[in-house]
């Protein structure tokens, strides 16, 4: 066995995949959701069919005074930890309702943030594990219909990259994950460009591949750095003309 990783946000499209590439590798899963019942069967299956130990665990991303307790309650340590928490919100309700401002930052910034703190300063007195975090291509630009999520994803970017400069010297990885458009619960009734949108299937095949090579940044699919690269140099006043 390879010890144990930690799956945050468990329940979602993207992390059932991956917990089972983890499972097939031989890892041990901690699985963590506000409602791990969800996940109490995939469990079972995941321990029948790898004969690994997978274990649902209640986990809530916005209750920061429960974080440090929870982490330093695992038992044994994860040898890493996944955290695939996000939410999109609703763009419109948000310009006029600092709330709804409020639960985007909390979800995509500020919960991840906290919990990964800790695991950040248990792995760098420890001189091992890996963190990956799962923010967004589109937190490189701010797109006119979705600029409250990009600004959250732009700043969890930048904390996981500040985090990776901070620990490079412990031996601890940290995989900074930008996806582009990917069909799961939380993008549904979206419209996105068929070509451009992947399955999160292939998502997490790339996550899983990447933090086992030991690399620093990932976009899925791979043609997004091509395609943010672009947008980041499109001239501001060309930019703002676009309806994105």
């Amino acid at each position: 066995m390879k010890g144990y990783v930690l799956i945050l946000g468990a329940n979602s499209d993207i992390a059932r995949p991956l917990a089972r590439l983890y499972a097939a590798a031989g890892y041990n899963l901690y699985l963590a959701h506000t409602r791990p019942e969800l996940l109490t069967e995939e469990c079972e299956r995941l321990k029948a069919e790898h004969g690994i130990d997978a274990r649902p665990l209640l986990f809530d991303l916005l209750y920061f005074n429960g974080h440090e307790k929870f982490f330093h309650r695992l038992d044994p340590r994860p040898a890493g930890v996944i955290c695939i928490g996000g939410y999109l919100g609703d763009h419109q309700l948000a310009t006029a309702d600092m709330e709804e401002v409020s639960k985007i930052i909390q979800i995509n910034f500020a919960g991840p943030v906290s919990i990964l703190n800790i695991a950040a300063d248990c792995y760098e007195k420890e001189k091992a594990g890996f963190i990956v975090g799962v923010s967004a291509a589109m937190g490189e630009r701010g797109f006119g219909n979705r600029y409250f999520y990009a600004a959250a994803k732009a700043a969890f970017t930048a904390y996981l990259s500040g985090l990776r400069n901070r620990l490079s010297s412990s031996g601890v990885r940290v995989l900074t994950v930008k996806p582009g458009f990917v069909a799961t619960k939380m993008t549904a009734g979206i419209s996105f460009p068929r070509r451009l949108t992947a399955r999160p299937e292939d998502v997490a095949r790339d996550i899983f591949r990447a933090q086992q090579k030991g690399r620093d940044v990932l976009y899925t699919p791979g043609y997004w750095r091509f395609l943010m690269w672009i947008f980041i140099h499109l001239p501001e006043g060309l930019f703002k003309r676009m309806k994105l």
